[in-house]
Protein backbone atom coordinates (compact mmCIF):
# COMPACT_ATOMS: atom_id res chain seq x y z
CA UNK A 1 0.00 0.00 0.00
CA UNK A 2 1.45 3.74 -1.04
CA UNK A 3 2.31 5.91 1.88
CA UNK A 4 0.57 9.15 1.96
CA UNK A 5 3.08 11.30 0.96
CA UNK A 6 3.60 9.35 -2.35
CA UNK A 7 -0.01 9.43 -3.11
CA UNK A 8 -1.09 13.27 -3.21
CA UNK A 9 2.14 13.79 -5.47
CA UNK A 10 0.87 11.26 -7.58
CA UNK A 11 -2.55 12.67 -7.77
CA UNK A 12 -0.44 16.08 -8.55
CA UNK A 13 1.49 14.48 -11.20
CA UNK A 14 -1.70 12.60 -13.11
CA UNK A 15 -3.95 16.59 -13.04
CA UNK A 16 -0.27 18.52 -14.49
CA UNK A 17 -0.25 15.76 -17.23
CA UNK A 18 -4.07 16.20 -18.01
CA UNK A 19 -4.08 19.58 -17.94
CA UNK A 20 -0.71 19.22 -20.59
CA UNK A 21 -2.61 17.37 -22.39
CA UNK A 22 -6.02 19.39 -22.52
CA UNK A 23 -3.78 22.28 -23.47
CA UNK A 24 -1.93 19.97 -26.60
CA UNK A 25 -5.31 18.90 -27.57
CA UNK A 26 -6.88 22.90 -27.75
CA UNK A 27 -3.87 24.41 -29.37
CA UNK A 28 -3.97 21.17 -31.88
CA UNK A 29 -7.57 22.13 -32.77
CA UNK A 30 -6.91 25.66 -32.71
CA UNK A 31 -4.09 25.09 -35.21
CA UNK A 32 -6.44 22.49 -37.68
CA UNK A 33 -9.41 25.34 -37.25
CA UNK A 34 -6.67 28.09 -38.33
CA UNK A 35 -5.49 25.79 -41.68
CA UNK A 36 -9.32 25.02 -42.15
CA UNK A 37 -10.25 28.88 -42.35
CA UNK A 38 -6.88 29.24 -44.43
CA UNK A 39 -8.20 26.82 -47.09
CA UNK A 40 -11.76 28.25 -47.24
CA UNK A 41 -10.60 31.98 -48.09
CA UNK A 42 -8.30 30.80 -50.67
CA UNK A 43 -11.15 28.88 -51.85
CA UNK A 44 -13.15 31.74 -52.11
CA UNK A 45 -10.86 34.20 -53.69
CA UNK A 46 -10.10 31.57 -56.81
CA UNK A 47 -14.07 31.83 -57.04
CA UNK A 48 -13.92 35.10 -56.97
CA UNK A 49 -11.53 35.46 -60.26
CA UNK A 50 -13.16 33.03 -61.67
CA UNK A 51 -16.40 35.17 -61.63
CA UNK A 52 -13.67 38.29 -62.95
CA UNK A 53 -13.31 39.94 -59.60
CA UNK A 54 -10.03 41.58 -60.03
CA UNK A 55 -8.30 42.18 -56.59
CA UNK A 56 -7.58 45.71 -55.32
CA UNK A 57 -3.90 46.35 -55.15
CA UNK A 58 -3.86 47.89 -51.97
CA UNK A 59 -6.03 45.80 -50.60
CA UNK A 60 -8.34 48.69 -48.91
CA UNK A 61 -11.88 50.02 -50.55
CA UNK A 62 -11.69 53.32 -52.04
CA UNK A 63 -14.48 55.34 -50.17
CA UNK A 64 -14.03 55.81 -46.57
CA UNK A 65 -16.87 57.73 -44.02
CA UNK A 66 -13.70 59.42 -42.57
CA UNK A 67 -12.15 62.65 -43.95
CA UNK A 68 -9.05 63.21 -45.26
CA UNK A 69 -6.63 65.83 -42.66
CA UNK A 70 -6.38 68.00 -45.85
CA UNK A 71 -9.81 68.37 -46.96
CA UNK A 72 -10.93 69.24 -43.66
CA UNK A 73 -11.75 72.74 -41.83
CA UNK A 74 -8.65 74.10 -39.34
CA UNK A 75 -9.46 72.76 -35.95
CA UNK A 76 -11.21 75.11 -34.05
CA UNK A 77 -9.89 76.64 -30.78
CA UNK A 78 -10.37 74.85 -28.01
CA UNK A 79 -13.08 76.92 -25.27
CA UNK A 80 -12.10 77.77 -21.86
CA UNK A 81 -12.09 74.77 -19.16
CA UNK A 82 -15.54 75.31 -17.05
CA UNK A 83 -15.25 75.75 -13.59
CA UNK A 84 -13.76 73.10 -11.42
CA UNK A 85 -16.37 74.16 -8.42
CA UNK A 86 -20.19 74.43 -8.52
CA UNK A 87 -23.02 74.09 -11.06
CA UNK A 88 -22.52 74.78 -14.70
CA UNK A 89 -25.36 77.38 -16.05
CA UNK A 90 -27.63 75.99 -18.56
CA UNK A 91 -27.91 77.89 -22.04
CA UNK A 92 -30.87 80.00 -22.12
CA UNK A 93 -33.51 78.55 -24.18
CA UNK A 94 -34.78 80.59 -27.52
CA UNK A 95 -37.98 79.89 -29.40
CA UNK A 96 -37.95 78.88 -33.06
CA UNK A 97 -40.29 81.22 -35.20
CA UNK A 98 -42.81 79.13 -37.02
Amino acid sequence: MPTTEEKPSDNVEKVLSDLKSIEDRKQALIDDLLRQKADAVKAFDEKLLKLGWKPDSTGRTKKSHHKSPAASAPAKPKSPAAPAAGPVPAPPKTKRKA
